[in-house]
Order: C-alpha cells, then sequence, then structure tokens
C-alpha cells in the first residue's frame, strides 16, 4: 500500500560484491529499473559493498512490498549466477515500516551517508552508487523531502 519501507538486503556470506563500480552500478539500474515498474517510488538507496540500502514508497493502494523484492532479488540473482556462477543474495531482507513519528529525513540521510561512516568517501556526495527515482541527491542530502503520513504526490 501506500506506505514507507526501510530495506537491507546483504549479499550472501556479506561477499563484498558490490567493491566495484561495474557490479554496483549494474545493481542500482536495476533498483530504479524495477521498484518503479512495480509500484513503488525508490525515495533514497545506497548500494554499498556487501549490502544494500533502499526506502520505498508504495505509490498505489495494492503496491505489494513482497512480491517487488521478490521479482527485484530473483532477477538479480539469476543474472548474477549465469554471470557468475554464484548465489547473489542472503535469504531474507531486513524491512521497517515507517511509522507517522519516523523521521524520513533522519532515514535519508542515514542511508546516504552509509559509505562515510564505512569511510569509503569523506563525503556523501562522491560516491557513486545512492541516489532516487524521486530526487536529486542535494535534495537527498539537504532534507528536501517532501512526505507526510496518507499524502500522496502525483
Amino acid at each position: 500500500g501506500l506506505q514507507l519501507y526501510f530495506l537491507t538486503i546483504c549479499c550472501d556470506q556479506r561477499r563484498p560484491d558490490f567493491e566495484d563500480d561495474h557490479p554496483a552500478a549494474w545493481v542500482a539500474s536495476e533498483i530504479l529499473q524495477i521498484f518503479p515498474s512495480e509500484q513503488f517510488a525508490v525515495v533514497a538507496y545506497c548500494v554499498m559493498p556487501d549490502h544494500v540500502h533502499l526506502l520505498l514508497e508504495g505509490s498505489t493502494e495494492d503496491a505489494d512490498l513482497r512480491a517487488a523484492m521478490q521479482i527485484w532479488k530473483q532477477r538479480t540473482s539469476f543474472e548474477w549466477k549465469r554471470r557468475c556462477g554464484r548465489r547473489l543474495w542472503q535469504s531474507g531482507y531486513y524491512d521497517y515500516v515507517l511509522r507517522d513519528e519516523d523521521s524520513v529525513p533522519a532515514i535519508v540521510k542515514y542511508i546516504i551517508g552509509n559509505p562515510v561512516r564505512a569511510g569509503l568517501v569523506a563525503d556523501a556526495s562522491q560516491y557513486p552508487h545512492v541516489g532516487s527515482s524521486r530526487y536529486r541527491f542535494e535534495e537527498l542530502a539537504d532534507g528536501v523531502i517532501d512526505w507526510r503520513p496518507g499524502v500522496r504526490r502525483a
């Protein structure tokens, strides 16, 4: 439905499969392609070397997070196995449905700040594998998120 979901998806055995730019850019492009086609806006994402953070928002009443995650994980897993000959993702994923009192800008800042906290870059704007289907990086970094509970945007 019209909810916001914060997710963490880990690589199998926490292998750093996205350490190199090409696989990280590939999985980012799959995020931006698959989730919007499954009725989810990608408010923010970050592809780390061994995991992915997502903040997704259902864009219709019948948006189905489980189905969208299954499609995304299956498609990326199939292609990864074909390319690399091994499993990509751990079973399951961590999810949290945001409540009215949760701070969306704080969660976005957590997501895009992940590479800085991990010591990968000095400034989040230097990390190439963060983004959104809705906002420019500057808007994410400045907390210019206009989400309010129960309010849909066109």
